[in-house]
């Protein structure tokens, strides 16, 4: 990963599971970003993250409800003024929830809340920190797309794959399969969208990990967060045009849609 140097990463839904696990791994490398801004409703709350930041001057908490416009929209005028007239090159919208139901206990209130949070919020805030990612390439000499140049990461599952549908037996969660499975096409159509702009998008599963949401329905998952993590990291790492608008997991391999 010598050459992947991301200078300026949003992390959003950091404050536990995978987004605090990136968070911290990011800052851990030889060459962290020169700013990590890490997303959450209430960062008040969010005392392992303040922990972090108290040791690292380059970590900023953010005051974001990715299902609030109007939280989105302030958030993007304070990291753009964070940055002071430079561009975010790495967008990972990983904020998500699940709710834990059969098929016949589904509801029109789940479906909402869960489309609300895993698929309108990555639309919404990835229209809000454009600009900031158009910044970053019009600043990169780099050619072709990267991670480090700029990019919006979309946090998915294969449990959204329609040929795969991971884990059914462990928990049918309907309204988080369907939400995973319109991220995938919101990440198709902005790689459509943003490819001329010179902006990476990708839909990427993180693995079944041992986070709140992954140890559901009495299971434990089988992966920890900081190996997962690691992968997703070294995949980050390697992602180039050729991967724009593709499902893929945490090791880089292609996934069905």
């Amino acid at each position: 990963m010598a050459g992947f140097n991301v200078h300026s990463i949003l992390v959003t839904g950091a404050n536990r599971g995978i987004g605090f696990e990136l968070v911290k791994q990011f800052l851990e490398r030889s060459n962290p970003p020169e700013k990590i801004f890490a997303t959450c409703r209430n960062p008040d709350g969010a005392q392992e993250l303040k922990n972090l930041a108290s040791r690292h001057p380059n970590l900023v908490i953010v005051q974001l409800e990715v299902t609030d416009p109007v939280s989105i929209k302030a958030a993007a005028a304070r990291v753009e003024g964070l940055l002071k007239g430079s561009g975010l090159h790495l967008l990972i919208n990983n904020a998500g929830i699940v709710k834990k139901t059969t098929l016949e206990a589904e509801t029109p209130e789940y479906m909402s809340q869960v489309y609300a949070t895993n698929t309108t919020g990555p639309l919404v805030i990835s229209q809000a920190f454009l600009p900031l990612l158009k910044k970053a390439v019009q600043e990169s000499a780099q050619k072709g797309l990267s991670c480090s140049k700029a990019a919006i990461i979309n946090m998915s599952s294969e449990a959204g794959s329609i040929k795969n549908v991971l884990a059914w037996e462990f928990g049918q969660v309907v309204s988080y399969r369907c939400s995973k499975a319109a991220l995938n096409m919101l990440t198709k159509c902005q790689s459509l969208a943003y490819r001329e702009l010179g902006i990476l998008c990708i839909a990427l599963h993180p693995g079944w990990l041992q986070t709140t949401m992954g140890n559901t329905g009495g299971y434990q998952a089988p992966m920890t967060v900081d190996e997962g993590v690691r992968g997703i990291i070294n995949t980050l790492s390697k992602l180039s045009e050729k991967e724009t608008g593709a499902f893929i997991n945490w090791e880089g391999n292609l996934l069905p849609w």
